[in-house]
This record gives structure tokens, sequence and C-alpha cells, in this order.
């Protein structure tokens, strides 16, 4: 059977079977990057798959136009994602794998492009719709790794939240309504590498930050009608890290990385604490919350300092370590050297673990920061730019070149198998009723177990 992703596009969609039926599991949703509580961990499913090919344990697969990095949401049998497409190819604006160590595209590609937002039926692929939020050229560059549609939507459950970062925030109904927007002025970033950081929403507010090389902020947007609700300065540049509200017996605080200061505030915009943590020049991963506590960890491959913080709640002013010190009231441990560059880290069990983009693994104890087992290398040729994510007992890591490596959770390091796509593979998947969505350069995969 095949479908077309959108009437003026004409690409071909390929339906190559229907859905195990969905058993109520606590991932039903996945609502946002890296799930609901932004941990990349999934619930325990026998549906969920270990092993898979282009052709094995592949329920269905969507080719997908255009470029984009979003990583793929889910609730109820509605998969939503974007991408922007351009009308003139241009070869040398399409991502790559490997390390950028240099400059972004410095000047903008040519072309009417078309940044575009799509719903998908979870249980057989079939477009339902695809939105066209603007059409024009673009205003600004990107990092040549990159794509104008690198951040993943949001959603509550009753509105969708897309996030165009140099464009703007745009707000739909569940059946693709268009419900209100609110532009973005761009500005320039660190080397021209455009924004990425994506949306978060909680308790009836949008939350959006971008931090550049002019004027920085952190706002928030009321979810049904779209107006601001407050809008705080940040005396940062360029970050590309997703923010978090973390939620303890304290209260809820919205965290975010910055390369002058971590902070937290609170769900009106006030400060609640901050720390100099020395971090590193480019901020990607994204901070979460296991264990009771708070991590926080940036590590760009050039730099000296590659820092990961575990940080307890209850925190208000300055925290910041002193000169010497390792830990304080609020810090319950920090590693000088523990940091990744562009795959965010994740707490599985006891085990805290951290994904190099040049093709290296290591695990913590994630209590106490304790070495379990050092720098791991995967196979020659094996680079990371999706973060890890994990089920059934495995850790899952997505190479760029399309091969996921599944590693045994626990105190040892053993690659179990390897699953290859062959595709290039830089978003990070979802997880949703017990399958497992990744996507590629050029098709959205739905993966379960068993046959197809």
């Amino acid at each position: 059977m095949k479908h077309a992703i959108c009437p003026q596009i004409g690409v071909v969609l390929f339906t190559f079977g229907l859905l195990v039926s969905n058993l109520g599991t606590a991932d039903d949703n996945w609502p946002r990057f890296r799930g609901a509580d932004a941990t990349g961990v999934a619930s325990d499913d026998p549906r969920l798959p270990v092993e898979w090919s282009k052709t094995n344990n592949v329920v269905w697969t969507t080719d997908i136009p255009g470029l984009g990095w979003s990583s793929p949401v889910v609730w109820g049998n509605r998969v939503f994602l974007t991408t922007v497409v351009s009308d003139k190819d241009d070869a040398n604006v399409k991502p790559k794998k490997g390390l950028y160590l240099g400059e972004g595209r410095r000047e903008v590609p040519q072309g009417v492009h078309r940044w575009l937002t799509c719903c998908l039926d979870l249980r057989t692929g079939k477009v339902l719709w695809t939105k066209e939020a603007h059409q024009g050229l673009p205003k600004v560059t990107r990092h040549p790794k990159s794509t104008y549609a690198s951040e993943t939507p949001a959603t509550d459950g009753e509105r969708l939240y897309v996030l165009f970062g140099d464009l703007g925030l745009y707000c739909y109904d569940l059946d693709g309504q268009p419900l209100w927007s609110q532009p973005i002025e761009p500005k320039k970033t660190m080397a021209d590498y455009g924004a990425a950081g994506s949306p978060i929403v909680h308790e009836g507010q949008v939350i959006v930050i971008y931090d550049n090389q002019e004027e920085s902020f952190i706002a928030s947007f009321d979810a049904r009608t779209g107006k601001q609700r407050w809008r705080a300065a940040r005396e940062e540049k360029s970050t590309w890290a997703t923010p978090f509200v973390w939620k303890h017996s304290h209260r809820a605080e919205i965290v975010t990385p910055g390369k002058n200061r971590i902070r937290s505030y609170d769900l009106d915009g006030k400060l609640l604490w901050e720390m100099n943590g020395r971090m590193s020049n480019l901020i990607i991963p994204s901070p979460f919350a296991a264990h009771g506590m708070l991590y926080v960890t940036s590590g760009y491959v050039g730099d000296p300092h590659r820092p990961v913080y575990a940080i307890k709640p209850g925190a208000t002013g300055d925290i910041s370590l002193a000169e010497g010190q390792t830990t304080n009231e609020f810090i319950a441990w920090y590693l000088p050297k523990g940091g990744p560059y562009n795959p965010s880290a994740m707490v599985h069990g006891d085990y805290y673990y951290t994904l190099l983009d040049r093709g290296m693994i290591m695990a913590h104890d994630a209590r106490t920061g304790r070495v379990v087992y050092d720098l791991q290398r995967f196979p020659v040729g094996a680079s990371f730019t999706s973060s890890p994510w994990a089920y059934n007992g495995r850790v899952f890591c997505l190479a760029e070149d399309g091969r996921t490596f599944v590693v045994s959770a626990g105190p040892e390091f053993k690659v179990e198998r390897v699953n290859d796509l062959d595709d290039l593979c830089l978003a990070t998947p979802a997880i949703s009723q017990g399958n497992l969505l990744i996507r590629t350069a050029s098709k959205l995969y739905c993966i379960a177990k068993g046959p197809n």
C-alpha cells in the first residue's frame, strides 16, 4: 500500500504491517524529547525489540522528505515529527557523520524552504496530516551537521507545540488545526550554528529557551492561548540544551544549563539557585533527574574540563563549588572529565551512563559517582550524536551510520549484538506502546518484537 506524506511533495509511504495491539503499558505516550520524564528510559515491555534490521522486526516505514533531526513524539495512536523541505537540492548543506571541528555553514542555503509538521498513524504509518508553518528563504545559517528542524515537538495530549528555533513557536490541535503562533526574531549564534533546544510543556505553560550571542532569554507561553506569561533575560551566550522541569518533594523548578551559570527558575520565571559549573564551551546535553538527584553535564571534545554534577533538591542562592571542593551541601558528587559532547547522559538502574561522540561509553555509580567501568570503545568508525535509551535490561546506542549497539545493562561492558539500518542517524528515538521509533535521514521506522 502506498500513501503520500503530502500531495505537494508526493513522497511515497510504504506500509509493511500492523502494530501489535496496545496493551496499555506505562509508556503509552512519549510526549517530548527523551520521553515524559526526559530520561530516555522506558518501562520494560516484552514487545520491545532487541534485534532488528531494515526488514527484520519492522512493522512499517515511512519516507520522510527534507531534512530534520527532531525526535518523533507520540500521543495515543499519533506520531508527530517535523522537517524542512527545500525546492533546491544543495548537497553542501546535507549533514554528514563525524565531528565538525570548525564553523557552521557561512552562507544561507538557497531555495524556498517549507517548515512542516507531520502526523502519522502509529498503527500503520499512514500520514494523517501535514501542516506548513512557514515558507520562504532561511534567515540564518546552520551548523553543517544540523537542520532547520532539529527541535523536538512537545505535547500535553490536547495540543502539539512545535518550535522552529530561529523562526517561531507554533501550536496545533492533534488534528492539525493551527491554534496560535509566536514569532521568534532570529539572532546570531556562536559560529552561526543556529538553535536546537526543544520546548517543554508543564501545567499549562510552554517553556522555550533561546540562548544566542545577542539577547538570550527563557520565556513561558500560555499553552491554550499562546499569550506570553513571563520572560527572563539570561546572561548567557549560545547553548543548545533542552530545559528540564524538575519535580521533587520541595517544588517544581525549571533547570537550564549554561556556559556561565547553571540556573534554576521557579514556574514564574524567578531565579531559585545558580552555580558556576565551569561548563564546557558548547552546552548540548540536556539535564534530567533520577534517584532523587538532578544530573547536569557538558563535554565539548576540545575542552579539558568536561564536568558532571549530581545535585540535591531544595537549593537556594549560589551553590557553586569552592576551589578544591568536589561536594557541598547540595552537590552530591562531581566529575571533572565525565561530560559528553552531543548525546545526553542516562541513568538506568544503579548506573549513570555516558556515551561519547567519538565512539566510547563509560559507567558510574549513579548515587556516588564512583567509576563502575571506564572508557570502553565501540568498533572503529562508530560515532554518536543521538542520546542512548534503555529498556529490558539493555542500553541502546545508535551510531551515526545507523548501527545500534545493544549493550548489557550492569557493571560489566558487553555488546550483545549490533542492529544496522544503514542510513545516517542523528535523531534520538522514541518508545511507545511496545514500539521503537527510529528516525533516519530518509525514513521513520516503527520496530517491534515479532514477525512483520
